[in-house]
């Protein structure tokens, strides 16, 4: 299995199936081709390209509602759930963020803001979406035990770096990667100083990504 980073919050899952997680992609889609899209919750730079897609799309409930209205193919969920499509398994879990979608209206609300667990040909994946530090994360590394965690570094609209630095201990994966900063000037973050600090006071490893980079984490977990 291999994780390219597309920016932002976006990642490309590629193994049996290739799996599009929040498919706002500021730099280009670096010539992704999903089996299935998912989407944590429904703010413009999370949903992004969802509609033009048009691929089955894993989201909230709330969220798949509006996406079916207008012709998409869902798999709706909630938190707490678990689902298989096409042989790739989601489990939705807490985030803490809103979630309001404003596309051709006045906009709506988009259910509550979640992150996914993803299993994809046995590695576990945990993609946090835009999140404060809450310490139910402990829970996610007790029930799921992932092997790479997604998580957001921004500040002001999710966790600093400081909060990233406990969620990954909470959630206790062995590869870390940042994302969520940036994008934007309000979200600028140094993503290597994150990583001097984790694996210094950790056995964790971070691995920094610029958009487009690919990598495949067997390489970091001992799995073939």
């Amino acid at each position: 299995m291999k994780i390219k980073w597309l920016g932002h919050s976006c990642f490309y899952l590629e193994g049996t199936k290739k799996i599009l997680i929040d498919p706002f992609m500021p730099y280009g889609d670096f010539g992704c081709k999903p089996d299935i899209v998912a989407v944590t919750h429904g703010h413009d730079d999370h949903l992004g390209e969802a509609l033009s897609l048009n691929k089955l799309t894993v989201c909230p409930n709330e969220l798949a509602k509006y996406l079916s209205a207008r012709g998409l193919e869902t798999e709706p969920m909630n938190i707490g759930g678990s689902i298989e499509v096409l042989g790739i398994r989601f489990t939705m879990v807490p985030a803490l963020h809103s979630s309001w979608f404003e596309m051709g209206g006045e906009g709506a609300y988009g259910g509550p803001a979640s992150g996914f667990v993803i299993e994809v040909d046995g590695v576990r994946v945990y993609h946090a979406g835009d999140t404060g530090l809450f310490s139910d994360m402990k829970l996610i590394h007790d029930l799921y035990h992932p092997d790479v965690a997604l998580l957001p570094i921004g500040d002001r609209f999710t966790m600093g770096p400081t909060e990233a630095m406990m969620a990954a201990e909470f959630v206790g994966a062995p590869l870390v990667i940042p994302m969520h900063y940036n994008t934007f000037p309000l979200i600028e973050q140094d993503a290597e100083e994150f990583k001097r600090t984790i694996e210094t006071v950790t056995n964790m490893k971070v691995c920094v990504m610029m958009p487009g980079d690919e990598i495949g984490p067997a390489a970091y977990l001992d799995k073939d």
